[in-house]
């Protein structure tokens, strides 16, 4: 291992129940957008996602569709590991539940919780609903519109069904935690982002914890207790465990436990972030373990402006839509069109705006000019800048100075006023480029016309750059057209040290943003 900061940073393991939707792509996307940045800045990073195979749902699924559990979990598992090459994710590793090491982990996490005192055997009585994998208690129940012997059905706050479920049970002494949680949530920097979600966490601990339920005996699809196979393990431990067994859990001496935990960031869709923001620092805390350094919960799309769901028919197929609109190009909208964290809604009317304006228009048309009137006016080859105007050094000194202040919201997940802040820089050149009207100095001014496409090229390259998270296959075409070696694409080549050298012949450009056209 280097001697490099690290940087950890996971997905949720998503459940095998279901195929793979815009939701899986777009957490994904968000972490491997996270990821990538923190790579060209020097970082060693290691970015997991994977799949969540047990519990009663998937056993029943499974049932249902005539496979064996296992038969089930490889078919649809595959699916998810299809999206993310599809996606362009650059993932290191890809966890299943059902996968020995997880086992391994799984139950050295449960011992060392049953040998500090905080898992105890009793018997449960109370509501389970198997879709959620959640218990609740009366107060959080919701009463639907079936009937059911004279009373309305009861159903958990997510509007599936519960059932009254008595059985011996293991229970973790989650009561125990109110205090550490509470200490926790107002750790700096903050632990749980965005603020309302962290607020949320914070209201359902203050309302008290009671003792959670964390195994099973009605079926058999999970991780063994250790010392008692009767009961299987609850599946949020068995799945919140995946971020250790990664990182060399239970081996706590190992290069890649010790370079990698605490992770930095388990980002999370809001539906399951109870679990990531107190059950899981809870269950670490017993086990004497560091907590994520945070937990982010970001939003839900709707799909023109409607709630998206398979009754509706209205889910979005990731494969689709990059199939209409291009890889990149959706990897884009979905980062750069809603503020992080909130909700946002998916319209074709709004990706194709996307499209055309800031990458086909701005972007793309600033490229292919301007490269253009480098092939042909300046022998086909990198111009040397005459002295540089006000104006020059002012979109120099702009671009120069643009990685801190990226940096500084891609450090809180303000993803999307990221990619804002490069864009501006990118309005910004194409203003100083319609400024100088490079076409008329072209008879005028040959020198001075050399100068402004050399000043345009270096903020393109270090656009180029920079945009690589986001766009990665774009991203290397422009940098290709500008003739810069893939060793040199680095954050650390940002900035006026590292200026394009005068003289390095370039192709004939092509358009790397097509217009979308319907």
């Amino acid at each position: 291992m280097s001697g490099k900061q690290s940087f950890y940073i996971t997905t949720p393991i998503y459940y095998v129940n279901d195929i793979p939707h815009i939701g899986h792509a777009y957490t994904t996307l968000a972490c491997d957008y996270l990821a990538r940045f923190k790579r060209l800045d020097g970082y060693d990073v290691m970015f997991l996602t994977g799949t969540d195979e047990h519990g009663q749902k998937v056993e029943k699924s499974a049932a249902a569709a005539g496979k064996t559990p296992i038969e089930f979990c490889d078919q649809v598992s595959q699916r998810f590991r299809e999206l993310a090459k599809f996606m362009n994710f650059s993932n290191d590793d890809f966890i299943r539940t059902t996968e020995e090491r997880h086992k391994r982990a799984c139950q050295a996490l449960w011992k060392r919780l049953e040998e500090n005192g905080h898992i105890y055997l009793d018997k449960y009585a109370g509501w389970y609903s198997v879709r959620d994998e959640a218990f609740y208690g009366e107060n959080e129940l919701i009463e639907g519109e079936a009937q059911k012997n004279g009373e309305r059905e009861k159903l958990a706050p997510t509007g599936a069904p519960v059932e009254w479920v008595e059985e011996e049970s293991y229970f973790f002494k989650l009561s125990a935690f109110e205090e550490k949680l509470l200490a926790f949530y107002e750790e700096i920097p903050p632990t749980v982002m965005p603020q309302s979600r962290k607020n949320e966490v914070k209201s359902f601990v203050e309302g008290g914890l009671r003792d959670l339920s964390v195994s099973r005996t009605s079926f058999k699809w999970g991780v063994p207790v250790p010392g008692n196979d009767k009961h299987i393990m609850y599946v949020w431990i068995d799945a919140l465990t995946n971020y250790m067994t990664a990182a060399g859990f239970p081996d706590e001496d190992s290069e890649i436990y010790k370079k990698f935990w605490p992770a930095d960031i388990h980002m999370v869709g809001k539906d399951i972030l109870r679990f990531h923001a107190l059950y899981w620092p809870a269950f670490l805390m017993g086990a004497g373990i560091d907590p994520a350094k945070r937990v982010f919960a970001h939003g839900w799309w709707t799909n023109e402006g409607q709630k998206i769901s398979k009754s509706l028919g209205n889910v979005i197929d990731p494969f689709q839509i990059v199939e209409e609109f291009g890889l990149d190009q959706v990897r884009y909208f979905l980062m750069r069109e809603v503020p992080f964290g909130n909700d946002g809604d998916f319209s074709r009317q709004s990706m194709i705006n996307r499209i055309n304006s800031d990458l086909a228009n701005d972007l793309g048309n600033l490229a292919q000019r301007s490269l253009s009137m480098i092939f042909k006016n300046c022998d086909g080859a990198m111009p040397s800048p005459g002295a540089l105007s006000d104006a020059d050094n002012a979109i120099l000194a702009q671009v120069d100075g643009l990685l801190p202040e990226v940096r500084a919201h891609v450090d809180v997940q303000s993803i999307h006023k990221s990619l804002e802040t490069i864009w501006k820089t990118v309005s910004d050149a194409n203003g100083y480029f319609a400024l100088q009207e490079p076409w008329a100095l072209k008879n005028t001014d040959p020198d001075r016309m050399a100068t402004v496409l050399y000043v345009t090229a270096e903020v393109i390259r270090q656009i180029g750059i920079l945009i690589q998270p986001i766009m990665p296959d774009s991203a290397a075409k422009l940098l290709d057209q500008l003739k810069i070696p893939e060793d040199e694409r680095g954050f650390d080549h940002l900035c006026g040290d590292h200026r394009l050298a005068s003289g390095t012949a370039i192709d004939k450009p092509e358009g790397v943003f097509p217009r979308f056209v319907e």
